[in-house]
């Protein structure tokens, strides 16, 4: 197990899928622990009943069937599927809104969805916020700077039950980035990774889980989007600037 996550951890993104099917098919005893721990891409399905489409993920998955955050029905319908309680898919319908309304600000559009369920380990609940941003020209980049890009961002937090008005809250939170440019200006040009961060913090629920569990998010948000542009656009633009120096530095050099 180890070996494999070690495995798919160099695996570049674009063929993640593909590597975990094959890891699956090799060690089907491990199959269950190589899907709760590998990110994969998400994908996108349409609710036909209320005409919106929302994210696959393994938290809103029962047996081959994905529920809907919008009608909270199964497709393709499922006996016997599980259902977050009353209370907590009241909450879920209020996050779905308010979570909508944060992709667009920060995004510009994109597709997001979020999933509540019981936590049976600690008596709290586990909450998933999911966001899949399409920036290619044929999707929703508003900006059509991109040939193929997408920005996928998974959030999962754990919430504990209330304890003299607080509460613990542990998020997981990992961004997968790729792009691909072909113009005459940048050329053909690829880039792609993910990154993964956890937080914990005890929180007063005066304000209610959803404002805690959303401040949580946009700060960690923002460190991930300050590391991924240290990291991934930073390096890639010395080691350009190295390989091939702007021509006013060029100029600049003294002869050799």
């Amino acid at each position: 197990m180890e070996a494999a996550m070690g495995l798919m951890r160099r695996i570049h993104p674009k063929q993640s899928e593909t590597a975990l099917s094959a890891l699956i098919n090799l060690l089907p005893h491990h199959s269950s622990d190589l899907l709760s721990q590998v990110d994969q891409a998400l994908q996108v399905l349409c609710d036909v009943d209320c005409g919106k489409e929302f994210i696959l993920c393994e938290y809103n998955r029962d047996a081959d069937s994905y529920r809907s955050p919008w009608s909270n029905k199964y497709h393709p319908p499922l006996e016997d599927a599980l259902y977050p309680s009353l209370e907590l898919r009241k909450l879920e319908i209020e996050a779905n809104e308010v979570f909508a309304v944060y992709r667009d600000q920060y995004y510009e559009g994109g597709i997001s969805s979020v999933y509540l369920w019981e936590d049976d380990d600690n008596e709290g609940f586990v909450a998933c916020f999911l966001i899949k941003k399409d920036g290619s020209k044929t999707g929703h980049g508003r900006r059509g700077y991109l040939q193929e890009g997408a920005w996928e961002a998974i959030h999962v937090i754990q919430v504990g039950p209330e304890e003299e008005g607080t509460a613990h809250y542990c998020l997981t939170s990992t961004i997968m980035l790729s792009l691909t440019t072909n113009d005459e200006s940048s050329g053909t040009f690829s880039l792609s990774g993910s990154i993964r961060r956890q937080m914990n913090m005890d929180l007063a629920i005066a304000d209610g889980h959803l404002c805690n569990m959303g401040r949580m998010i946009e700060e960690m948000e923002g460190k991930l989007r300050n590391s991924l542009d240290q990291v991934y656009f930073g390096k890639t633009k010395e080691m350009v600037c190295t390989l091939r120096p702007p021509a006013e530095v060029v100029m600049r050099l003294p002869n050799s």
